[in-house]
């Protein structure tokens, strides 16, 4: 078997994203046991910056390591779901009635066209929930708080895991297009506290659909 051809940052960084996408992809399904001898003889590497990767996976809750077993991809349980939803419900209310209250007109007129893009893609499964992150994190990035949105974004790895993805199930997309209208009307009559209700409602029913 050839080795995979890794770019020139840091081994173990590389190794550590080639991994994160095979689990976000299913290739790597939860509760499944990670072969460090396999993977490391595939992409040509001793197992030492394997290691390396799995530690940064494991910080995100990506994996879960056990010791003198090995690492295995972490399982959500039903609580664990909650909890990540309680806590971005939280952090993104927060951040979207900061947008709310301070957004320059720029920024405002950014979140517009990438709700544009959101109705767009309302066809298109994949699309609409690459869409729906990038709206999310815009938010994030606009409400200018470095440690939250390093939160969300670990919090939003860690949401992947689940099995059953919110969106993808039967008219969730519909209502949940529904709940990004609400939440950009607020936002655009400038009003913070509505802006994180609807924020907040937005993640209540999402969870609704997850479990």
């Amino acid at each position: 078997m050839s080795a995979l051809t890794l770019t020139p940052r840091a081994l173990y960084e590389e190794v550590a994203e080639q991994l994160r996408q095979r689990i976000f992809r299913r290739e790597l399904e939860p509760g499944s046991w990670i072969d460090e001898l396999k993977i490391a003889e595939e992409f040509g590497i001793s197992r030492t910056p394997l290691r390396e990767a799995l530690k940064v996976l494991a910080a995100e809750g990506l994996v879960t390591m056990k010791v003198r077993r090995g690492a295995y991809v972490t399982e959500m349980s039903e609580k664990d779901l909650r909890d990540v939803y309680h806590l971005l419900s939280l952090l993104e209310s927060d951040a979207a009635g900061v947008v709310a209250e301070g957004a320059t007109p720029e920024q405002l007129a950014a979140l517009v066209a990438l709700h544009a893009e959101l109705e767009a893609a309302v066809g298109e499964r994949e699309q609409f929930f690459a869409v729906n992150e990038r709206f999310h994190m815009l938010l994030l990035e606009l409400a200018d708080n470095r440690w939250r949105s390093q939160m969300v974004a670990d919090l939003r790895k860690v949401m992947k895991l689940n099995r059953h993805n919110s969106l993808f199930k039967e008219g969730r997309i519909a209502d949940s297009l529904n709940e990004h209208r609400v939440i950009m009307a607020a936002m655009q009559a400038r009003d913070a506290k509505r802006t994180r209700e609807a924020m907040q409602a937005h993640f209540a029913r999402g969870l609704v659909a997850a479990t």
